[in-house]
């Protein structure tokens, strides 16, 4: 007996809107039983992760903040892999948009206001796209894998970020602590709500989505990326410029990790240290496709996603687990959702063996 996969000619929309939740609702329960095992109260420890940052009146902010950022980046990823593009170094972009906002920042001085926090918003944009722009090129021009270079910069992005915070910009009134001088009042995000941690990141966030959708459903670039992804040589018959696509993906994806890291810098963390890295370009990864590579989707993604990072920490006071077992359940998803992809894309088929199949009938 044989197992063999067969390609579905169309991929059932339903079970691509079911998979996300299942992949949730089982790596919830094999939480449970791992956590069990391990002589810890498994039921108490998963919805403390997965259920108390929504029922919790204190928690809906962490959350809202932690989301942000993952949106963001995630909506940028979502269309590079949509045409094949892979990035996978949204890490050291996002870390690359934060370093270009905070040298605006540091640049400006004492100044402050609206033009100074647009500046430093478009300074991480650049920023990002730039770094983006360096596994576009290899690609385009020397037929460089993206997924190695682009992730091979992110380490590069981590030497620059520990050369400025710990040299050149290290705060001369931080005590020898390697980290920049904390922005001016004036020039970090506004709050929306007072007496609250959202600021004005948050909303745009819950905004950005919506354009993207318009983006990929109504215009011709968005057809360009659809084509590309799913039938690159009818693409290239049409006229589309598989190049001119990466260079596209590639800037966009960067530009959202750059605007992320700057929104990060100027809105939550509002200096820069050796600690700044937090995974939010990695754990994007995850929201992209949980999310399905569609804006809304991603909205949603982020948000659950969100929730295990606050969910771990109150875990970790109640139930006493490691912080890091958020990362342990965003990986479990990720495998989830990648496992029921095969599924989505294929048949399963039981076929006879080879050697059953040549075997002669009785009688003959």
């Amino acid at each position: 007996m044989r197992i063999k996969l067969e390609k579905r000619r169309e991929p059932s929309k339903l079970m691509q809107v079911v998979t996300p939740i299942a992949s949730v609702l089982l790596t919830m329960l094999v939480g449970v039983v791992v956590f069990d095992l391990l002589g810890i109260d498994g039921q108490r420890a998963v919805i403390d992760i997965f259920v108390t940052p929504l029922i919790a009146s204190y928690k809906w902010q962490d959350v809202a903040v932690k989301a942000a950022p993952l949106i963001i980046i995630a909506l940028g990823l979502s269309i590079g892999n949509r045409a094949n593009v892979w990035n996978i170094g949204a890490e050291g972009q996002y870390i690359i948009g934060a370093l270009c906002a905070a040298g605006v920042g540091l640049a400006a001085g004492a100044a402050g206001g609206p033009i100074i926090i647009v500046t430093m918003i478009l300074a991480g944009i650049v920023g990002g796209s730039a770094w983006a722009s360096v596994p576009a090129a290899l690609k385009t021009r020397f037929g460089v894998n993206e997924i190695l270079s682009s992730l091979m910069l992110t380490y590069v992005a981590l030497q620059v970020l520990s050369y400025l915070v710990g040299g050149p910009w290290k705060d001369p009134n931080g005590r020898n602590f390697p980290a920049t001088a904390p922005l001016q009042p004036d020039q970090t995000l506004p709050i929306l709500f007072s007496g609250t941690t959202v600021h004005l990141g948050v909303a745009i966030a819950v905004v950005l989505p919506f354009l993207f959708w318009l983006l990929m459903s109504r215009s011709v670039f968005g057809y360009q990326v659809r084509v590309v992804g799913s039938a690159p040589n009818a693409a290239r018959h049409g006229g589309f410029d598989g190049n001119q696509t990466v260079w596209l993906a590639m800037l966009i994806g960067g530009g959202m990790a750059g605007l992320a890291g700057a929104l990060e810098f100027a809105g939550a963390l509002k200096a820069i240290n050796l600690g700044f890295p937090s995974g939010y370009g990695f754990t994007a990864i995850i929201v992209s496709f949980l999310g399905r590579l569609h804006p809304i989707g991603c909205l949603i993604a982020g948000i659950v996603l969100a929730v295990t990072y606050v969910g771990g920490q109150v875990a970790q006071t109640t139930v006493h687990i490691p912080n890091a077992t958020a990362g342990i359940f965003q990986a479990m998803m990720l495998f989830f959702i990648l496992a029921s992809d095969i599924f989505v894309r294929y048949r399963v088929r039981f076929m006879p063996s080879a050697k059953a199949a040549v075997q002669p009938a009785a009688g003959e």
